[in-house]
């Protein structure tokens, strides 16, 4: 067993969603408004303000534009949402 002096466990809490659990974080309200307007602002899920850290590639997407912001996404997950997603923010730093 490896002795870590001064171990920081925080560093590795990371809470996960997946993809098709990401509509049921937002209300039916906004669910319905999004499917109605086509060409209008697409609704923003802040994944991080729900208490996920990073979205993974399990289930699908509906086809409705949508902005999602979050501190981490998995290789998986980013190629899911390039033709539904309008924007994605990732507040990771670039090295």
């Amino acid at each position: 067993m490896k002795t870590h002096y001064h171990l920081k466990r925080n560093q590795s809490f990371c809470p996960t969603v997946s993809l098709d659990k990401l509509w049921t974080l937002v209300s039916e309200q906004t669910w319905a408004n999004a499917a109605e307007n086509k060409t209008g602002a697409a609704p923003i899920i802040d994944v991080a303000l729900l208490g996920y850290y990073k979205v993974l590639g399990k289930g699908k997407l509906p086809k409705q534009p949508v902005i999602m912001k979050a501190k981490f996404f998995s290789r998986r997950a980013e190629e899911k949402m390039k033709g539904v997603c309008v924007l994605v923010l990732c507040s990771r730093k670039a090295k």
